[in-house]
């Protein structure tokens, strides 16, 4: 029997990492368009069971990235979708990029996996007899211990707070990458997501991993003869399901004016497909779509709102004449004639990097102010760029063997100095970023000039079916999290407008053309994360973590 124990053991553990993958797959369903939160809830319940019974370090880290490999491959499914527009490059390249990009964010997960592993087997408790390490207090192999063996209160703390901490970490490293913190899945219940106020997005996260364990905590007093809990635990986990559910019905379903502002705002989505946008021969008709949805229905003053690279016309002077298709005076006039006479507008636009020979060597992903008198205004330029899609890292080398970036051109965008507010006189204060910018909890607001609202302009033509429901969804907790309203225009949808409390007000649905008219909605007080940032994150995550050492010490 003894030589097979090896065998047994890898057999073992292969079956846990294929488990793990599929429960990362599951997972992923919570995220929008499907907005499986309990399922979501119930795989994480399954992965951490699955290390809690691990028996070694490298068994967890090996489980964690399992489940991290389905759970990103599955959520980011709509990378693939934007390599079809770009005829450079075939597109299995997009499957290829997903998975590549899932591989290595799965480091994350499997980190905190190791993390919570590591509480429960280094951190020896003061009790004599206390359970030492994952394996159970008998020191039995993982394969025969119970199924929630370890599954301690100090392991969910601890496990709630290292995936806290990682997927901070995975916002900034290497630039970072912060699409669909897990804390979004809880959107739906419409009450939770206003703990980001005090905790920040990555803290709900966190709590979203507290939800997950107290399911196993439930299972094995369920295995237990403690009936009494079992009916404790009965009825808390009823009473959060009924919340969860019931929650999107009790909000009321038109914003009451009172809590609107004063400011006009139109909002304009054209249903240009990425197809179409960068075609040269349909710029007209492209320019006519945004006209005809902006022109004016009344002599009232107010904000207009364009998308990401509305235009392909460069509206500042200074360039070699050649970079014109038309005269900076005559684009901004064709502006200007869709605006009343104290109209402002918001678009975003392309701006041009020249060395001295009056070459362009980069371009900047730009918002440009325009008023009706044909001035422009301030500006204001990408900051967080997409690596791959809007700059090729090691060009001379990945160019070499026939890479580009996904947007066209063949010059590099140039990053700008960060979040900055633009003083639009009447208009307020704006907030802006453009695009993926808006995912980054704690980077969107310049503190130091706090805004009256932020406006998220974008191009998710090529994010596919899933990756529009999700921007907006991560745009809604920025609105929580800063209590400050949010303001997006896309081409193809899903343009919105969002109040201080991360409700949507009104929405233009997907490949649909439409504009919406209405005011804008009001700011709330500085929120306690808008004064602090991630520090309230990384806090609550190191307090967990506090809390998960100081169980496991005490034997609880």
């Amino acid at each position: 029997m003894t030589a097979f124990l090896p065998r047994i053991t890898a057999l073992a553990d292969r079956r846990a990492k294929l488990s793990a993958l599929l429960l990362g797959l599951v997972s992923a369903t919570g995220f929008a368009p499907l907005n499986l939160w309990p399922l979501t809830l119930l795989a994480l319940a399954g992965w951490m069971a699955l290390i809690a019974r691990s028996g070694g370090g490298w068994r967890a880290f090996g489980i964690g990235w399992a489940f991290g490999v389905g759970h990103f491959a599955l959520g980011l499914n709509w990378i693939a979708t934007a390599f079809t527009y770009q005829a450079a490059m075939p597109a299995w390249l997009g499957w290829a990029a997903v998975l590549l990009l899932s591989l290595y964010l799965a480091v994350y997960p499997a980190l905190a996996a190791w993390g919570a592993w590591a509480v429960q087997k280094f951190v020896a408790p003061a009790k004599a007899g206390a359970a030492s390490g994952l394996s159970g207090a008998d020191g039995q192999s993982p394969i025969a211990a119970p199924a929630f063996a370890g599954a301690t209160l100090s392991f969910i703390l601890a496990f709630a707070a290292l995936w806290t901490l990682t997927e901070w970490l995975r916002s900034w490293m290497f630039t970072g990458f912060a699409w669909n913190p897990l804390g979004v899945i809880l959107a739906p219940t419409e009450v939770l997501p206003l703990l980001s106020k005090w905790i920040g997005t990555y803290g709900l996260s966190g709590f979203a991993i507290y939800l997950a364990g107290e399911l196993i905590t439930f299972a094995q007093l369920r295995r237990s003869k403690a009936a009494p809990n079992v009916k404790l635990y009965t009825t808390t986990i009823v009473v959060l399901l009924v919340l969860f559910a019931v929650a999107p019905w009790v909000r009321q379903p038109d914003h009451p004016l009172a809590e609107l502002g004063t400011i006009p705002i139109t909002v304009v989505q054209p249903n240009i497909g990425q197809e179409d946008k960068w075609e040269g021969g349909k710029a007209d008709a492209n320019f006519a779509k945004l006209a005809r949805l902006t022109v004016p229905k009344d002599g009232a003053p107010r904000l207009i709102l364009w998308p990401e690279a509305a235009i392909p016309d460069y509206l500042e002077t200074g360039y070699p004449p050649f970079y014109y298709d038309r005269s900076p005076a005559e684009a901004r006039g064709r502006l200007t004639s869709l605006m009343n006479a104290h109209d402002l507008m918001l678009l975003g636009a392309l701006k041009l990097e020249l060395d001295g020979t009056g070459e362009a060597v980069g371009a900047r992903n730009a918002v440009m102010t325009v008023h009706a008198d044909g001035r422009l205004g301030p500006r204001y330029d990408k900051a967080h760029l997409v690596p791959y899609g809007e700059y090729l890292p090691m060009r001379p080398l990945l160019s070499a063997i026939g890479l580009s970036r996904l947007a066209p051109g063949d010059i590099d965008f140039w990053p700008g100095p960060g979040a900055r507010t633009l003083d639009l006189g009447r208009f307020g204060q704006a907030g802006l970023q453009i695009c993926y910018e808006i995912i980054f909890s704690g980077q969107v607001v310049d503190r130091a000039h706090r805004p009256d609202f932020i406006f998220n302009p974008s191009n998710d033509a090529w994010f596919g079916a899933w990756g529009p429901p999700q921007h907006l969804a991560q745009a809604r907790l920025r609105a929580i999290e800063e209590g400050l309203p949010v303001v997006r225009a896309t081409p193809t949808g899903i343009s919105a407008v969002i109040d201080a409390d991360g409700r949507i007000l009104e929405s233009i649905p997907m490949h649909q053309a439409g504009r919406i008219d209405t005011l804008m909605p009001r700011p709330h007080a500085a929120t306690p994360f808008a004064r602090y940032g991630n520090a309230l994150s990384v806090g609550f995550a190191l307090l967990l973590l506090a809390l998960a050492i100081a169980f496991r010490r005490r034997g609880r």
